[in-house]
């Protein structure tokens, strides 16, 4: 008999294998897989005269094109809410609501978090 590091014990030549437990390999095979871009949604949160977010704009406006995500343009000015929660950031970029960037947009990364 071989006890394994669960410290079961199992006839020989049947230890298991240090893969993923059973029933689990369905759930981290979803965190692994990337979206397709073209499913993706980016969120620019910005306001008129803002320099950073005429920049964040034309990089936005590159990637998404390039790997054809949608992306939307929010104005602070004309809603309270992002206003008290991104005033101090923009401009802010969401990518499927949730938060990726702020003041400056780099391309390589917007294009990773993509899937592109």
């Amino acid at each position: 008999m071989v006890v394994d590091s669960g410290t079961q014990i199992r006839p020989p030549g049947t230890l298991r294998s240090p893969g993923p437990r059973p029933g689990t390999m369905g759930v981290m095979s979803l965190l692994r897989r990337r979206k397709n871009p073209a499913d993706r949604v980016v969120t620019l949160i910005g306001k008129p005269g803002c320099h950073l977010c005429d920049d964040a704009e034309s990089v936005i406006s590159a990637v998404c094109g390039e790997l054809g995500a949608r992306w939307e343009k929010k104005d602070i000015t004309q809603d309270e809410e992002l206003h008290r929660k991104y005033w101090e950031q923009i401009p802010v970029v969401l990518v499927d609501g949730a938060q990726h960037d702020f003041w400056r947009v780099d391309p390589a990364r917007l294009r990773k978090a993509l899937g592109g």
